[in-house]
């Protein structure tokens, strides 16, 4: 069976993985591509890398035959997901890659994002997108709200030693280094190659990043105790890739076969030899995560580092792993592809 897909907002980096993963799924077909400042043109003439494939022409969403569509990935930008999403059929199922739908509590939307939800009722039914932490809910979901690619890094490392009180919840220090895609296609003069490179710098200190929001209400449910943890994100200039360190306290031993277990059965998660630690480059492209565990020399303390690609494990390719589960699919249908290196 082959599933009619749309993607809206498919002239941004997101949208184009999208594309470039999709064209090799096996049951996957993309009918409906959307980008609003760029309809009218050819997907090849904003993205030239994807010119060998054949796409629809870009077009406004309001021109959408949505009767066509049985999943629909939006890739738009942060508080226009929500409305455009509430006016789509109730047929249609619907992975959102913005942070429009991660947060269970509109009070704390609020805080976060500055400003009163729009669709309260489809905030409160969508389904929190961490594929390997939420699969039950997600195969029978009409809206998945994917997740930060910091927040997913950050789980991958925490969650399980969370839910299995291996560590002290009160000295978990996240310590985590993003590429410049993370930030998005659209200008700013911080990103300028000018203004980037040959630098690397922290943002949003002090506990001002809004993934902290998605941190606080995982990791809170998860411990059944209010879990607050340090957080810096710094910038790195670099195209693609997350690598997270996390400084916790708790028996690297202990650490090492909590994480073990959690991911011995994960397709897309590979725990490393102890005391090894990972690299973005051998994950780049790809929807693999790579986590290392390292004792400290101080007694009592451990060092987890996780790599992944933000631009794939982070947002698209977790998108599609979250659409393979609610196509029926097998989850890993078009994702296996290897990194690329160097």
């Amino acid at each position: 069976m082959t599933h009619k897909i749309a993607i809206l907002g498919a002239s941004g980096y997101t949208g184009a993985e999208l594309v470039r993963l999709i064209a090799t799924h096996p049951s996957m077909e993309i009918v409906a591509l959307s980008a609003d400042r760029k309809a009218g043109l050819e997907m090849a003439a904003v993205f030239p890398h994807l010119r060998h494939l054949e796409l629809p022409t870009l077009c406004k969403i309001d021109e959408i035959d949505f009767a066509q569509v049985e999943l629909c990935f939006c890739a738009l930008p942060h508080a226009t997901s929500q409305k455009v999403i509430k006016a789509l059929p109730e047929t249609v199922k619907v992975v959102d890659l913005s942070a429009d739908f991660r947060l269970r509590d509109p009070e704390e939307y609020a805080k976060w994002y500055g400003g009163a939800h729009d669709a309260v009722a489809l905030q409160q039914e969508a389904v929190y997108g961490l594929t390997e932490f939420y699969r039950d809910e997600i195969r029978g979901a009409r809206l998945v709200a994917g997740t930060g690619c910091n927040a997913a890094t950050g789980q991958f490392v925490l969650r399980p030693l969370i839910a299995a009180g291996v560590i002290d919840f009160d000295h978990i220090i996240l310590d985590l280094k993003c590429a410049v895609s993370g930030a998005g296609r659209s200008l700013k003069e911080n990103l300028l190659h000018a203004e980037l490179s040959e630098g690397y710098s922290a943002y949003a200190v002090g506990g001002t990043h809004r993934h902290l929001g998605e941190f606080d209400q995982e990791f809170s449910a998860v411990a059944g105790r209010e879990v607050r943890i340090q957080f810096t994100p710094h910038l790195l200039p670099a195209n693609r890739g997350i690598l997270a360190t996390a400084y916790v306290h708790g028996s690297a031993e202990e650490v090492y076969a909590t994480l073990a277990r959690a991911y011995a059965a994960e397709p897309f998660i590979e725990v490393l030899p102890f005391g090894e630690t990972p690299n973005v480059k051998h994950v780049r492209a790809s929807n693999f995560c790579h986590i290392g565990v390292v004792g400290d020399r101080i007694e009592g303390r451990t060092i987890v580092v996780a790599v992944l690609d933000n631009l794939t494990k982070g947002s698209s390719g977790q998108a599609i792993q979250n659409a393979n589960l609610m196509l029926g699919e097998e989850e890993t249908a078009g994702l296996m592809l290897a990194p690329v290196f160097p």
